[in-house]
């Protein structure tokens, strides 16, 4: 991924709002862990529910990178 400065203002507002989306969903995830930690069906759904929503996150900013680098059909 290329430096921050030499980022489009577009891609540096897409990349802002995946950071948030990550940091509340990780905010997310400390709230349920109370409850979801006394069943470990729960806290499991709860920790791999948190990781593939991060992990799709970044999948989707770096599709922005991948789709610079491809040919216009």
């Amino acid at each position: 991924m290329r430096a921050w400065p030499s980022l489009p203002r577009s891609a540096k507002i897409k990349a802002t709002g995946y950071v948030i989306s990550t940091f509340s969903v990780v905010l997310l995830a400390i709230v349920s862990w109370r409850s979801a930690s006394r069943d470990s069906a729960l806290a499991l759904c709860l920790v791999c529910g948190a990781t593939t929503s991060i992990i799709g996150m970044i999948m989707r900013l770096y599709s922005y990178e991948v789709e610079k680098t491809e040919p216009a059909d």
